[in-house]
């Protein structure tokens, strides 16, 4: 084989993706979710998130704050576990999408991702395959939040809506990972992903209706929380599971999501392909 062809130049951007059909990205996707799996079974402590951070925050707000901010709800301690437990589903969509910022980044520093960008695979389907890991991992932070909020007096009354919550909180979880992929392919270490990601949540999560009522917030932080997607997430969620108006709150959830995905993930696979 002559030198030019061990030589030749790698395809142009997007050229590779051009000539594989939506069969081909499918089975590549495939492929790299049971890649990213595997990955997990090997490292299980990578988990720990998914499945020790709802045990945790469910158990500290509710035996916590339960008794206090109970009360301002005019009942107690039961009537916080009912405004609550719908509204971590906001907090474990955003918790959870932020792991997946740091493991991308974690994959590029390992060389991983330069062998992934040389194999003729549309490289929108590493992305696509990390999107779908989460969303599991998403599921089954969400399934455990939900036996220890029953476990400690959350009563589920409509099963057609907390399964409308659960679609609505992924819908906007996934949304959510876009921006950290694109912070996983553009910050220098996984640190500077995690740092980032608590400078952003933090506001959000407890700028919101998730933990406690809005009324009672200064005027300038309730017009924060009224435009935070968060509250409308949290909001939707709790009208599903609990009753009450829910329409104008789902429509801009979903509004905020579709907007997202459409605006930061042409972004991130742009990113991905260029990176050097």
């Amino acid at each position: 084989m002559s030198a030019t062809t061990l030589t030749a130049a790698p395809l142009k951007t997007g050229e590779a993706d051009a000539r594989i059909g939506l069969r081909g990205h499918v089975r590549h996707t495939s492929a790299l979710v049971r890649r990213n799996l595997l990955w997990i079974r090997q490292d299980p402590e990578s988990m720990f998130d998914a499945v020790l951070m709802p045990i945790v925050f469910t158990l500290l707000f509710v035996y916590v704050f339960g008794g206090s901010i109970g009360q301002a709800l005019g009942g107690g301690q039961d009537q916080y576990v009912q405004y609550v437990v719908p509204g971590m589903m906001a907090m474990m969509s955003m918790n959870i999408a932020m792991a997946v910022g740091t493991g991308f980044n974690q994959d590029f520093q390992n060389g991983i991702m330069d062998r992934f960008r040389t194999l003729p695979i549309g490289q929108g389907s590493v992305l696509f395959a990390k999107i779908v890991v989460e969303l599991m991992r998403l599921l089954i932070a969400t399934t455990i939040m939900m036996i220890v909020g029953v476990l400690v007096g959350f009563d589920i009354t409509n099963w057609l809506g907390l399964f409308a919550a659960v679609g609505l909180s992924a819908l906007f979880g996934t949304s959510i990972m876009w921006i950290f992929l694109v912070l996983g392919v553009s910050m220098k270490s996984a640190q500077s992903v995690q740092a980032m990601g608590f400078l952003v949540l933090m506001p959000l999560q407890f700028g919101s209706s998730i933990f406690a009522p809005t009324k009672s917030m200064p005027g300038w932080l309730q017009g924060f929380t009224d435009y935070n997607p968060l509250s409308s997430l949290a909001d939707s969620a709790r009208g599903l599971m609990v009753g009450g108006p829910v329409a104008h709150d789902v429509w801009v959830t979903v509004g905020w999501s579709v907007a997202l995905t459409l605006v930061m993930a042409p972004i991130a696979i742009h990113k991905f392909r260029t990176k050097n």
